[in-house]
Formats: C-alpha cells, sequence, structure tokens
C-alpha cells in the first residue's frame, strides 16, 4: 500500500478475496477491504487494509458501515459476491447521494423482480412465476405444458426451479415430474418458476461506465456447470452485435451507469434471444481469471476502474484491449465433480495432463472416500485450467473431461 494515486478514487471492497485482493494491492487505487471477522488476523498479518463486518445481519445497525465508510472518505463500494450486492446498493445510496441504488440493488438480488423489470424494458424472456408450495410448482408444470399442446404419455417439457437471490447454479434445479416436486425441501420455497429455454447459454461479462460498455466479453458454456472459455468461437462471436443491443437494453433498462455486469442469455434455433438473467458482481467459475489468461488485463482492476467516480476517460481508453483480435489465445476451465460414489485419491486422466492445452488444476486429494450426494447443480470440487489457439479444439477437450474419472 501507499503507491496509490491520490487524484483516484478510494474503494471499499465488500466480501473476501485472495486473487481480487492481490490484483487490487497492485493497482493504484487505495482500498479498504469489509469482510466477515474471520478474515481480520490474516488481513492484520498481511498489511491489508481491513474492517470487520458481518453481512448475514441486517439490523437497525445496517446504515453504520455506510456511514463508517463515508466518514473514511471513501467513494464508492463494490460487491464481490451475490450476498454483498444489496449492502454495496444501500453504502452506495449513501456515498454517491444517489438513494435510486438501492432499489437497484434490490432487482439484482430477486430474481422474479429482475424478469419482470426485463419485461417492461422489452426484453424478452421466457414464462416465469413466483413458487409459494409444491402446488403452485405443479400447477405451472402443467400449463406450460398444455401451452406446449402435449398430449397424454409425452414427457413433459422441464421447468427450471431457482433461489429468488442465490448465485449462479445454487439452488437451481430441473423439474419435469409430480415425482420431482415431491423431492424439494419445503425450506426452499418461494423460489422462481420459469419455462426452458431450447437453445445456446452463454454469459457476457460487460464492464460499464457512464451507461456505455467499454469492454465486453462473450463466455461460451461446452456444459452448463462444468465448463467454460474465453473468447467464444467464432460461430457465437458473430452474435456480438446484437449481444452489445441486448446489453445496451439491459443498461437503459436497469439504468445501470457504472460498474460491472454479468448477464446470461438464451440463442434459439430460430436467432431469438432470451434474456436468463444478471448478477452485478463478478462471475462464479473464475471467469476473471480466463479473462486476464486471455487478455493479459487484470479484470478486478478493470471492475474497480468502473466504479470509481474518479476514473477518467483517457484511463479508460488506455486500459482495454480490443475484444476478440487482441486475445493471445483462448482460455478454459472445467469443473470436476467425482464420476464414483466411493473415491481414494485425486489422479489427473493422463490424456489430461499431456494434452498441449493443459495448464494447471486447483484440485484437493480427497477429505473423505465417500462423496456426498448432489442436491440440484452441487458444487464442484475444483477447477482445471486450459490454454490453446484453437476455440474448437479446446471446446472439445472441456467436453471430453465429463467422461473422465479425476479422483478413483
Amino acid at each position: 500500500m501507499g503507491n496509490f494515486d491520490r487524484n483516484k478514487g478510494y474503494v471499499a471492497i465488500l466480501g473476501w478475496s485472495l486473487n481480487a485482493i492481490d490484483a487490487i494491492d497492485r493497482f493504484d487505487r487505495r482500498y479498504v477491504i469489509v469482510a466477515p471477522s474471520w478474515a481480520e488476523d490474516y488481513a492484520n498479518r498481511h498489511d491489508i487494509p481491513f474492517i470487520s463486518w458481518n453481512f448475514e445481519r441486517l439490523n437497525e445497525r445496517s446504515m453504520e458501515i455506510a456511514q463508517r465508510l463515508k466518514d473514511e472518505g471513501v467513494d464508492v463500494a463494490i460487491p464481490l459476491y451475490e450476498e454483498t450486492v444489496e449492502w454495496a446498493g444501500a453504502i452506495n445510496a449513501v456515498l454517491l447521494d444517489n438513494p435510486r441504488l438501492m432499489g437497484q440493488s434490490l432487482l439484482f438480488r430477486d430474481k422474479a423482480l429482475m424478469k419482470r423489470r426485463a419485461q417492461l424494458g422489452g426484453i424478452r424472456v421466457g414464462i416465469f412465476e413466483e413458487a409459494q408450495d409444491k402446488g403452485d410448482v405443479i400447477r405451472f408444470l402443467t400449463r406450460v405444458n398444455q401451452a406446449l399442446l402435449k398430449l397424454d404419455g409425452d414427457p413433459n417439457d422441464p421447468i427450471h426451479l431457482k433461489a429468488f437471490d442465490k448465485a449462479g447454479c445454487l439452488g437451481h434445479r430441473v423439474v419435469r415430474t409430480a415425482e420431482d416436486v415431491d423431492n424439494i425441501p419445503d425450506e426452499e420455497f418461494p423460489f422462481l418458476m420459469e419455462s426452458h429455454l431450447d437453445g445456446w447459454e452463454f454469459a457476457v461479462e460487460a464492464f460499464i461506465k457512464n451507461g456505455k460498455i467499454h469492454f465486453m466479453n462473450i463466455s461460451e458454456y461446452v456444459t452448463l456447470g462444468y465448463s467454460v472459455f474465453v473468447p467464444a468461437t467464432p460461430d457465437l462471436e458473430k452474435w456480438r452485435p446484437r449481444v452489445e443491443e441486448e446489453i445496451q437494453k439491459l443498461i437503459d433498462t436497469f439504468e445501470i451507469d457504472f460498474g460491472f455486469i454479468h448477464p446470461e442469455y438464451f440463442v434459439t434455433s430460430d436467432g431469438k434471444m432470451y434474456f436468463g438473467e444478471v448478477a452485478y458482481r463478478p462471475p462464479g467459475f473464475n471467469a476473471f481469471e480466463l479473462i486476464e489468461r486471455a487478455y493479459g488485463f487484470n479484470a478486478y482492476q478493470a471492475m474497480v476502474m468502473m466504479f470509481d467516480p474518479k476514473t477518467t476517460d483517457e484511463e479508460i481508453e488506455a486500459f482495454f484491449p480490443k475484444e476478440v483480435v487482441d486475445a493471445r489465445g483462448h482460455a478454459g476451465c472445467f469443473g470436476v465433480y467425482p464420476r464414483r460414489r466411493v473415491v481414494n485419491e485425486l489422479k489427473i486422466p493422463d490424456a489430461t495432463e499431456n494434452h498441449a492445452y493443459f495448464e494447471f488444476h486447483e484440485l484437493q486429494s480427497p477429505m473423505q472416500n465417500k462423496v456426498p450426494k448432489r442436491s440440484a447443480f452441487g458444487t464442484h470440487w475444483g477447477l482445471v485450467y486450459f490454454f490453446g489457439d484453437d476455440p474448437y479444439q479446446l471446446r472439445d477437450l472441456l467436453k471430453a473431461q465429463e467422461e473422465l474419472d479425476y479422483y478413483v
């Protein structure tokens, strides 16, 4: 610390991520990390400016953190995780003297509100409803399939259930039958139900300042919940002008002036684009790290720049490379789930380890031998990273990992 530029903003980072802290510490902005008390010792040992705060507890003291950061001279708060998005909205409403930011953050957190707002802005979404209980789910499943003119005995089209306010695949399940509905624990209600969109699903990372996109990456999913790579294949990149239009629609509809968004979309076989959802924080599956590997700039630093009210146009211009053409190659990662019920050791498959595109992995040896049963999409055991010139070869390689055992 101490190498920061006094003409630039002082930022509060909400949440704890070593990758983010390392990147921001190497940047030219003064910063403070706001995170739970368990991180305090580590922060003190490593001279990381730190304020302890419990994001779980919303109470009458909640405004205290905004006032404390204001007194400290902080210009803006930046959320790292889904759970801190609302906090950032509340804090920035105070720091930037803009009460609308609080309401805006609720739209990013509540998936049903988010879809309604998108719909009001003329953005194409699937059919969706909220479910309070299992009866609501059965009714929705039946109605969707009636609308699709299914006959008795035809398999049902699936519906998707998602927690209102969790990140990514957490709390996401696919339901086709009444039996699937029976298996939903009562404590998961209420949640959002939506019709299944058959199409090519992908994600976008957009860096926004003054209501304009300054850098837009398209992340191609090979299999949702398993693998992703950047930049996308030419087949998906040819949609870029359309995607950019849709993102601009999102910026206008949600009145986003600054920051970073991570929306997901579907392109259907007839070329229609549907909005899935949007997050106002870094994506999972280490997409920021993949962007850095492909393009050479640090996405955490880029995000700080987008949030900082003191950022200049010249600085933005100098910071970002040109999308796609300036990429050094394609970077991808694969999330490993054990395929066996009982495992003894971690063993990287030879076909993977000897492949020219394989870079490194973050897998641990198994702590226990029995693999816990996955509910919904579950949590992978770690990521494996790849990098290469040919996006199609990378895509096939990521797909092939699904058939290999990393834990034996």
